[in-house]
């Protein structure tokens, strides 16, 4: 779960620190005053998009951090461990991110360098976010089959589903590739062209190796015999002594005094032994001088085949080192347009097969899906019934599409249709829902996919939004009632829901020296009624306020 998180210098919070615990947390606070600041930070720190009006005005960067125990959150445990971002540990772990402000950013995991990628993968399995907005999601056919499939847990058969589309769709775009008739004659023709043209080249690795330092080497030849010379003149000498003659010497003097001083003969020893290489060296050049020849001829016909292969590189956008890749491809290009006929009835028969194998897993991933649907609809009806929506109903239909042809998602469509009220035939939910019933409904999504996945904090920023009253007072308790399975966080306005929370942060802004700060307070129990009689409004907080969110709070706490 979250145990803690830092802001620093991000947007109008200078420095905000607080700590977390189990059970359900609420954040309040006045409009404008930076309660979703706090979802916002989570959404980067999980790999989300950042841009520079993140960073407060006046500072160089936003800085960033949240820890997490890892007690009940195995996956993400073992993602650390098998991408090697484990600490010590085991039972934490901390994320950083910081965002400059030209817009750049940098993330860490446990105090190591990680992408936003690997931020995200790890984020998705430590807490999940449900923004104020997203129930509008739900309005989305696409959306719902995927929430569908989540809360089925079909993603192996949905993959197998995906797998087999895949190799339908290659396989009949080799197919469709094929020509025929004239247009498969003209195809060869071109081909053949094509092919005939590189067929007698030498395009082997080691030939064009060959090829390019023998050019090279003859554009170079009057340099290099010039430069062999001249080395060889300095080694042997030509009217004086060289330096081979003066080691000799030098290392003769030597040894005539070594009876004096034995070191000098072995000094006298090494030099003969360099005098030796020298030599060598010597006529090693000798031999690489003899074998250079000027030869203009040559020259032509290197540059000649260098032209040749660089102008049927240029033709088929290649560098002349790969020209052996495209001979093979023209190659295989040709057989196949040759044995068009056989290669089309062999893909006819591989499409008849892949479409066999993605009709297996279309049925199995049906199945599930048709199972699936009579379990969400029923668990969500049931809590719509709780959250103020009494005889409504939510119905997952699940459409058979109307083409047999292999599809990407499955065999069928998935709507969600939905009765508010009893007595009213179920609708799509796209075309009848309001605002504050897409809120009801999505929380009942939530409650009803609970256990779906493991992932052990779940935050809500103004998800209540568009409720009041006495539904107001039964989401509150639902959400206490899934912190009894799950940390929740949730950004609230409404007085009944803040005073269901186990814990109770307000956000609050002021002036300081002409800049605006935001704050973070922990709220006890004095305070929580307090801010509650707030919540509740009024210009003038009476007794009867302050002992209506007395009642309000012990009312939440006995869920």
């Amino acid at each position: 779960m979250l145990q803690s998180l830092f802001l620093k210098d991000f947007a109008i919070a200078a420095q905000v620190e607080f700590d977390l615990r189990a059970g359900m947390t609420v954040i309040s606070g006045e409009t404008g005053a930076g309660k979703s600041l706090l979802v916002d930070a989570l959404m980067l720190l999980t790999g989300g998009r950042s841009d520079a009006g993140f960073v407060r005005f006046g500072a160089d960067k936003a800085e960033l951090s949240a820890a997490f125990g890892l007690t009940d959150a195995q996956s993400a445990a073992k993602w650390l461990s098998d991408n090697d971002y484990a600490n010590d540990s085991d039972q934490d772990c901390q994320l950083r991110r910081v965002i400059r402000s030209d817009g750049g950013s940098k993330g860490w995991i446990n105090g190591r360098p990680a992408t936003m990628g690997q931020l995200n993968e790890l984020g998705q399995r430590l807490v999940e976010i449900h923004g104020q907005h997203e129930h509008q999601a739900l309005l989305s056919r696409h959306e719902q089959l995927a929430m569908l499939d989540s809360f089925g847990g079909h993603a192996a058969a949905a993959s197998e589903v995906y797998q087999a589309h895949a190799r339908w769709q290659i396989t009949r775009r080799r197919l469709d590739a094929l020509p025929g008739g004239n247009d498969a004659t003209a195809r060869i023709a071109d081909v053949e062209r094509l092919f005939s043209q590189l067929e007698g080249e030498a395009l082997e690795e080691d030939a064009i190796s060959t090829l390019l330092a023998s050019h090279r080497r003859q554009s170079n030849v009057a340099e290099l015999l010039q430069g062999c010379t001249l080395a060889l003149n300095r080694l042997t000498g030509d009217d004086a002594p060289g330096l081979s003659s003066d080691l000799a010497s030098t290392a003769a003097d030597l040894q005539k005094l070594a009876h004096h001083e034995p070191r000098l003969g072995a000094l006298a020893e090494t030099l003969d032994s360099l005098q030796i290489q020298l030599d060598e060296a010597a006529g090693q050049l000798e031999r690489i001088r003899d074998d250079l020849d000027i030869d203009p001829a040559r020259l032509d016909e290197l540059e000649t085949t260098l032209s040749r292969l660089h102008e049927l590189g240029r033709r088929h956008r290649v560098p002349i080192e790969r020209l052996l890749e495209v001979r093979s491809a023209l190659s295989t290009d040709l057989d196949e347009l040759r044995h068009a006929d056989e290669l089309r009835e062999t893909l006819t028969g591989a499409m008849a097969h892949e479409a066999d194998a993605w009709k297996q897993a279309a049925e199995k991933l049906t199945k599930q899906r048709l199972a699936a649907a009579k379990r969400l609809g029923s668990s969500v009806s049931a809590l719509m019934t709780n959250l103020g929506m009494t005889g409504g109903q939510l119905v997952v239909e699940c459409e058979p599409r109307s083409s047999d042809e292999p599809d990407a998602q499955g065999a069928e469509r998935v709507e969600f249709l939905v009765s508010a009220n009893a007595g009213q035939p179920p609708k799509a939910l796209r075309k009848v829902a309001s605002g504050g019933e897409l809120s009801r409904i999505s929380l009942a999504i939530e409650v009803a996919s609970l256990g779906a996945d493991a992932v052990p904090t779940m935050v809500f920023d103004e998800v209540d939004s568009g409720i009041g009253g006495a539904v107001a007072e039964v989401v509150g308790k639902t959400l206490r009632g899934l912190a009894s399975l799950r940390q929740v966080l949730c950004v609230t306005h409404l007085p009944q829901v803040a005073a269901c929370g186990n814990a109770h942060f307000r956000v609050s802004k002021s002036q300081q020296s002409g800049a605006t700060h935001s704050q973070v307070e922990a709220l006890d129990d004095n305070q929580r009624v307090e801010e509650i009689s707030r919540m509740l409004g009024g210009v003038e907080i009476t007794s009867a306020t302050r002992e209506l969110a007395k009642q309000m709070l012990n009312n939440g706490a006995a869920k």
